[in-house]
């Protein structure tokens, strides 16, 4: 069972940690607003894990994966709030560039709006519930102990938490700061599109986790 249970970890740290809205976040909040804010993003995005790790172990998440108008509203919902964010960045960079000033010196961003922001960033992609509804599945099948399910919850949950606390740790390290202050406009141009990109995909049914 504890070969089990390292093997769901690592899927889930895999799949966590693939090219998506809640990377790209995550990481422009770090560099941009520094550790705080990234915290307090780790924090929104590990409430919204809450959400969708509970409805994949224990047994809900058949009604997402039925598709229809909760899936469909859903996606629309999610590819509108991730082109928000993608417009948001691409004029702020444009204007952090013409003012001539050391990107990132902006202040940093209350926690309150860090956190809402990384819970809407992750609870409005339907994506996340439906991918670890199939991996949920396939460690649930079968004569599992009554601890077995609560355990997967808290791998999911915890493990998303820890990891993400470190990357923001990571980013704060001279060599990613100070290139980003550097290139900062350009960093920020780059994740608006990603973002626009993910909206799109995310709008005709094609979207990453």
């Amino acid at each position: 069972m504890i070969s089990d249970l390292l093997t769901f970890a690592g899927v889930i740290a895999l799949g966590q940690f693939s090219p998506g809205p809640d990377m790209l976040l995550i990481t422009r909040t770090a560099l941009a607003q520094g550790r705080s804010a990234g915290w307090w993003t780790t924090a929104g995005i590990t409430t919204g894990l809450c959400v969708h790790a509970t409805v994949a172990v224990f047994g809900m998440a058949y009604l997402m994966a039925q598709g229809g108008w909760l899936t469909g509203s859903l996606r629309w919902v999610a590819a509108g709030y991730l082109a928000y964010l993608g417009f948001r960045l691409l004029p702020t960079a444009f204007v952090v560039m013409r003012q001539g000033r050391r990107y990132g010196e902006g202040g940093s961003e209350k926690g309150r709006s860090a956190y809402l922001r990384g819970l809407l960033c992750n609870i409005l992609n339907p994506k996340v519930a439906i991918i670890f509804a199939a991996v949920v599945t396939e460690f649930v099948t079968g004569d599992r102990p009554a601890w077995w399910s609560p355990v997967l919850w808290i791998i999911i949950v915890g493990q998303g938490f820890l990891l993400w606390l470190l990357y923001v740790w990571l980013l704060q390290f001279p060599l990613f700061r100070n290139g980003y202050q550097r290139a900062g406009p350009w960093f920020d141009s780059a994740f608006g599109a990603g973002l626009l990109t993910l909206a799109v995909l995310l709008a005709i049914n094609q979207a990453p986790a």
